[in-house]
């Protein structure tokens, strides 16, 4: 036997041999103990009967696998009455009973797996030497409980996908404490969350978002808590009744994104261009093309049924559209566009240069590339390549000409056009802002629910909960009427969200990292490893 001053083995081991097998390592060891407690009469023992060799995987050495074989003692029993005459000897800081490996192995494979699961878990174990298959990972995790957290103070609540449109759960995060996950409920049910507070008194206050499912069940179940509605979902909500707004308004859109483009391409002088042939449309084009007929004519189906007095259930039946699409589409009078305006590209912040360079000569691209290259420019020439071609070559092919500075402005969409009628002068470019400015101007009965939209904007922006009752009056004689209803139904909480720092901001945080960690099971664990995985990695 060794006897080293520092030994890496668990305590109350020693090691008798070390046996080198290739990539594999076996250290013969036994217990010092020379006293054991019987398990059924609680009585010391000295008297030793026996002894057998236990088998344990070990933390690994060198990337080698290491296996204990740890020879324990058997001891005979010293009470006469107990019915255990003989009983193994427990070696707790070594190996748990019928265990075969190390605790502290078992704790490092359950680190692993917790962060990266079953599969994923067996392959980075695999690499230092600490082999075990995903299977027993998982058998790891669900081993050990979780264990309670305090009792939080403040928490934010919210749901989270478990498969987007069909099934939902709730997480509960400690504002508090970290933005740390404290529980996760299988459901967004009001009497789950309901329960859950009431098996966790002490809750004082919480944020959640407009769902009445959440008020209901945080006024069951801690009535005395404080709700505050989140400012985020605020201002969603507002976005949502603005562009039902503007869906009525499409023309006035239209017609103010022409105006936008005509005030921009005025002072512009044109070179005159031969109108290129038509080019065939791309089997891409002829797709989108296909669909947005048939989409047409199935609205047209919807109007002409609707104009003979059928009711928006009836339409349903007879043409299998969900009754949420037919009163969108009779309430715009069209049929929505989904395709959104193109958005700026890096390039688009040395479009002056760029066309300056043009008319003064410069046609090699990739002298351009380099050249705004030096000016901050991160991307590829053949960007700069394609980039010129269709916005310089097409619109003036002569260099030295001039060239135009815009191009047509695509009119936005119902819930795009929402937000760029609340945004503020530094968010959004010239033409963005002359498309606002006209279609205040071509449509006077938006003018003054835009101004009380920019007031709730800022309103809650500023947290100036004051104003609210003053912009409430107001805002419920005009088209905002419903959803001032909505405001008045949870008064109190959106109050709350004016005066108080909470928010649902963290939460949306810690859903994004659930999903992360979702993903990560590709489908097939439940919500019980879902749960370990969530609560004890974070």
């Amino acid at each position: 036997m060794t006897d080293f001053p520092f030994c890496l083995l668990p305590p109350g081991l020693a090691l008798d041999r070390l046996l080198p097998a290739g990539n594999h390592l076996v250290l013969e060891t036994h217990s010092t103990t020379t006293l054991a407690i019987c398990p059924v009469c609680e009585q010391p023992s000295a008297h030793r009967h026996s002894s057998y060799c236990r088998r344990l995987a070990d933390l690994p050495w060198q990337g080698r696998t290491v296996e204990l074989h740890l020879r324990v003692g058997r001891f005979r029993c010293a009470t006469a009455s107990c019915p255990r005459r003989i009983f193994a000897e427990p070696v707790p800081a070594a190996a748990a009973p019928r265990k075969r490996r190390t605790i502290r192995l078992a704790e490092i494979q359950r680190g692993i797996a917790l962060a990266r699961g079953g599969e994923g878990g067996c392959r980075l174990a695999s690499l230092p030497g600490m082999p075990v298959s995903g299977d027993t990972l998982l058998r790891l995790i669900r081993a050990v409980p979780i264990q309670e957290a305090p009792a939080p103070r403040v928490v934010g609540i919210d749901d989270w996908a478990w498969r987007r449109g069909r099934r939902y759960g709730t997480i509960i995060v400690d504002l508090e404490r970290e933005n740390r996950p404290v529980d996760l409920l299988p459901d967004r049910q009001a009497e789950t969350v309901a329960a859950w507070l009431k098996a966790h008194p002490g809750v004082q206050i919480a944020v959640r978002d407009r769902a009445g499912a959440y008020a209901e069940g945080v006024r069951a179940g801690a009535p005395e808590a404080i709700q505050v509605a989140d400012r985020w979902h605020l201002l969603r909500n507002l976005g949502d009744a603005l562009a039902g707004i503007l869906d009525r308004h499409h023309q006035a859109i239209g017609a103010a994104a022409k105006a936008a483009t005509a005030v921009a391409t005025a002072t512009v002088a044109v070179p005159t261009v031969a109108p290129a042939e038509p080019q065939p449309p791309t089997r891409s084009q002829q797709r989108r093309l296909d669909k947005q007929a048939a989409r047409q004519a199935r609205f047209d189906e919807v109007a002409a049924l609707h104009a003979r007095g059928w009711s928006q259930s009836q339409i349903a039946r007879s043409t299998g559209l969900d009754r949420t699409t037919i009163r969108t589409w009779l309430r715009a009078g069209r049929v929505p566009s989904w395709s959104q305006p193109a958005q700026g590209r890096a390039i688009d912040a040395h479009a002056d240069y760029l066309r300056r360079r043009w008319s003064e000569g410069c046609t090699n691209a990739t002298r351009l590339w380099r050249e705004i290259r030096e000016r901050g420019y991160a991307g590829r020439p053949k960007t700069v390549q394609e980039w010129v071609r269709h916005r310089l070559r097409l619109t003036d092919p002569t260099p030295g000409g001039p060239v135009p500075s815009t191009t047509a402005w695509k009119a936005p969409s119902s819930r795009r056009a929402a937000w760029l009628v609340v945004a503020e002068a530094g968010e959004i470019d010239d033409t963005e802002q002359k498309f606002v400015d006209a279609l205040i101007a071509g449509s006077p009965d938006l003018a003054p629910v835009i101004a009380l939209a920019r007031e709730f904007r800022a309103m809650v922006r500023r947290k100036e909960a004051g104003k609210s009752d003053d912009w409430l009056t107001v805002a419920e004689a005009t088209a905002l009427a419903g959803f001032v209803g909505g405001l008045k139904r949870d008064l109190a909480a959106v109050r709350a969200g004016l005066s108080l720092p909470w928010s649902t901001g963290p939460v949306e945080g810690q859903i994004s990292r659930l999903k992360t960690i979702k993903r990560t099971m590709c489908g097939r664990a439940g919500f019980d490893l879902l749960r370990h995985r969530v609560l004890e990695a974070a």
